[in-house]
């Protein structure tokens, strides 16, 4: 098994330097897989992050024993001239947002202008390189949040997690889902003529209420009833028996939140170190679980989970089981 070994500290604050401020996308993803080899990360799993070739994965590991940081960068004269100069790939990129889906359109865009015929492999790797990529199209909000509210509510919440850094406080982030055999799983490598098929099925829903921070530490409880304001206030007076120091809940405005019988246990809650802040309204981005409830049902959570309900429930305690080890997530 295969790992990078005896990075310095130096080496790993330009790793991190670079994968944050390179222009290059494919030098970013580099620095990057760098250090997630030297944090123990399998070829495997590297595969599945990156979206690349296990022969990918090798030639980056192998130009990093050998050339260092030299090794992120491509080499002069590496692959064919581009038939397309910077100013026309712009211009490709431009056409590419303004039809997102239709790649064919952009095709012909290139042919009637300037009479150039490239491939849609080559088109998506211009875009690659001008920081693009092929994923799943977010579904937005209902609405927009009051910019004035947005902007004091997020500098608190960078205070808290100042204060998370001191160690004065735990910030936990707190929010419910739910999982169900409605497969979640948006893309697959499949052989060409044949197709994975996972069926669609009516089930029951194992519903979940989780507390994360940063620092990957997670108390999750699972329901196979609806979660509601009594439940929500069940399992913070079950997470207050374990608080070790004063701790700092960051929720949504959702109804099951902002109830008066959940306002008429603050008190109760601040006496033993528990508060609540409330985010503003429409933004679930600033809720950091919302990305392990992603990691969970588009990259954890395997096809044969959607065999059975018994498969499913297994597969979600599983993975809340192994959270921590098997399963993490990188905030650095």
């Amino acid at each position: 098994m295969r790992f990078i070994r005896g990075l310095s500290k130096e080496t790993i604050k330009m790793l991190n330097r670079i994968y944050k401020s390179s222009k290059y996308h494919q030098v970013r993803q580099r620095a990057q897989c760098i250090k997630l080899s030297y944090e123990g990360y399998k070829i495997n799993e590297l595969i599945q992050i990156f979206n690349v070739s296990r022969l990918t994965i090798t030639n980056w590991l192998d130009d990093w024993d050998t050339y260092g940081l030299v090794g992120l960068y491509d080499k002069k004269g590496r692959g064919r001239k581009s038939k397309l100069n910077d100013e026309q790939k712009e211009q490709v990129k431009k056409w590419t947002k303004q039809n997102p889906k239709n790649l064919d359109l952009v095709r012909k865009n290139i042919r009637e202008a300037w009479d150039i015929d490239v491939s849609k492999d080559t088109i998506k790797r211009i875009l690659e390189l001008l920081d693009m990529s092929w994923h799943r199209i977010k579904r937005g909000v209902a609405g927009q949040p009051d910019p004035l509210v947005y902007k004091r509510k997020k500098q608190e919440l960078s205070e808290l997690k100042k204060q998370e850094d001191r160690g004065e406080i735990d910030l936990r982030y707190v929010d419910e889902t739910g999982f169900c055999l409605c497969s979640y799983v948006p893309y697959a490598w499949q052989e060409q003529g044949e197709e994975i098929i996972v069926k669609t099925q009516q089930s029951k829903r194992v519903n979940a209420l989780g507390f994360f921070n940063r620092k990957n530490n997670l108390d999750v409880y699972l329901f196979e009833k609806s979660i509601n304001s009594d439940v929500v206030i069940a399992c913070i007076d079950k997470f207050c028996e374990s608080i070790e120091k004063k701790t700092v809940l960051v929720l949504d405005n959702s109804s099951i939140h902002t109830s008066n019988a959940l306002f008429d246990k603050q008190e109760e809650w601040k006496e033993k170190g528990l508060t609540l802040f409330f985010l503003p309204t429409y933004s679930p981005e600033l809720n950091i679980i919302e990305i392990l409830w992603r990691f969970i049902k588009y990259q954890w959570l395997e096809i044969d989970a959607y065999s059975s309900w018994k498969n499913l429930v297994e597969a979600v305690e599983d993975i809340f089981r192994q959270y921590g080890g098997k399963y993490i997530i990188n905030f650095a």
